[in-house]
């Protein structure tokens, strides 16, 4: 520290204190509205830098033993309180700002007393560039990129990243506000660059890492998402195929009882042909259909995985009702709803039990579409952070149905009781103003 009077110290706080606000408001995706935010930021900031001033005229000796670190908690706590985001992003985010407030501090005290005889309105010069060129940079260069990816780095940092942030604060820490001479020398100047680019190399390394593993994650589950339309498709084309063999047999078969019926009018056997009709329109009656509800892309998706898991003798129970306009996306609702049965056929087939069982149902509930499941499942099932292990009856791909209700506000939950799997999800019918 270079001294001065209140004044002087009164404006290097409210620089620092800026600089860590300005930080962390532009990086953030706060709770409150973007006017009130500046504004609660500038009145706490105002406020923090008094406050360090009074302990810097009072207590001069101890101010610059312990300014530097009770900065952290002192701004760290208030910007927390007001961050949307998880608290591993605001702390990454706090780390930034002091780790750039560190940068400033060198550079300002070193810069006056190399080359202007320390005089103090030097170094607040240097702050205020310094200060204002990040800020700028911050602001029209980093925070587009950083905010597209924060929904990557919320769903990845963790503890580990926590600690990895802490580590570089404290390499900062210990480089501009250890107290001690600091005398000018080239030696000691160098030194405080190497570890003043390996707290930067961090800072940046962190923010990489876990960007990538977000990245990653979000094209794990598109590709799932593909995976599952291309099953569909595979699907619908098989149902095509099928539909066409059966409407040549509907046809051969109407024809032979065209032939049926015009042989009896010709011979006015009309006892034998009211007995015909009868029953054929009880055998028409008896035949089952899989299922048929008011939304079309509901029935057939519902319908080709009735008809597979048939195919691998398992028991179907369908329940559909859906009426009137549904405006999530067809593609969204065949997400979800094939997802679901397919990890209910998959975990029957995993089951080894006599006869697996499928309960299916879509209802619409007030402002809710409801889509619940309850399958046979094997006894090892367990849940993990309350979702099914993969490969064991239920986990199969259910990454892209979650983002899926995810993205329109609604919600998932999965229970396992006396042998039986259940998944129950519920979506708005009408898509909600904040969705996506």
């Amino acid at each position: 520290m270079l001294g001065g009077s209140f004044w002087i110290s009164l404006l290097r706080n409210c620089m620092g204190a800026g600089l860590m606000l300005a930080v962390f408001l532009l990086l953030d995706r706060g709770r409150l509205p973007v006017k009130k935010a500046v504004s609660c930021y500038g009145l706490f900031g105002l406020l923090a830098a008094v406050v360090f001033s009074f302990w810097y005229m009072s207590d001069h000796e101890n101010f610059v033993r312990f300014s530097g670190l009770l900065a952290i908690p002192a701004v760290g706590i208030f910007c927390i309180k007001m961050s949307g985001d998880t608290f591993y992003l605001a702390l990454y985010k706090i780390a930034l700002g002091f780790y750039l407030l560190s940068v400033t501090v060198f550079c300002g005290v070193d810069v006056s007393r190399l080359w202007f005889q320390g005089n103090l309105w030097a170094d607040i010069a240097v702050r205020i560039v310094l200060t204002a060129g990040m800020v700028y940079i911050i602001g029209k260069k980093v925070r587009k990129n950083f905010l597209e990816g924060i929904d990557y780095l919320r769903e990845e940092m963790d503890w580990l990243s926590a600690v990895t942030v802490l580590l570089s604060i404290l390499i900062a820490a210990l480089v501009a506000f250890w107290p001690g001479t600091h005398e000018l020398s080239a030696y000691r100047v160098v030194r405080t660059c190497i570890l003043f680019l390996l707290a930067g190399i961090i800072q940046y390394l962190v923010f990489q890492l876990y960007l990538h593993r977000g990245k990653e994650r979000r094209y794990q589950v598109e590709k799932e998402l593909l995976e599952t339309n291309e099953r569909l498709i595979c699907r619908q084309l098989e149902l095509m195929q099928e539909s066409k063999r059966e409407l040549s047999r509907i046809r051969q078969d109407a024809r032979r009882r065209c032939l049926l019926v015009e042989e009896y009018l010709l011979r006015e056997e009309y006892g034998k042909l009211l007995f015909y009709i009868r029953q054929y329109r009880e055998e028409l009656e008896s035949r089952e259909i899989v299922c048929e509800c008011g939304n079309e892309t509901i029935s057939n998706i519902l319908s080709v995985y009735a008809r597979r898991a048939s195919e691998e003798n398992i028991q179907v129970t369908l329940n559909a009702r859906v009426d009137g306009k549904v405006e999530i996306r067809d593609i969204d609702l065949v997400v979800v709803i094939a997802n679901v049965f397919e990890n209910a056929i998959h975990g029957c087939l995993i089951a080894s039990v006599p006869k697996p069982r499928i309960y299916m149902s879509v209802m619409e509930k007030g402002k809710k579409i409801v889509v619940q499941c309850k399958n046979t499942c094997g006894v090892d099932l367990k849940l993990k952070n309350g979702m099914p292990e993969p490969d064991k009856g239920g986990g199969t791909g259910m990454l892209s149905a979650l983002k899926v209700v995810s993205y329109y506000n609604g919600e998932a939950e999965f229970a396992i009781e006396d042998g039986r799997f259940t998944t129950r999800i519920l979506l708005p019918r009408m898509i909600q103003k904040n969705a996506g």
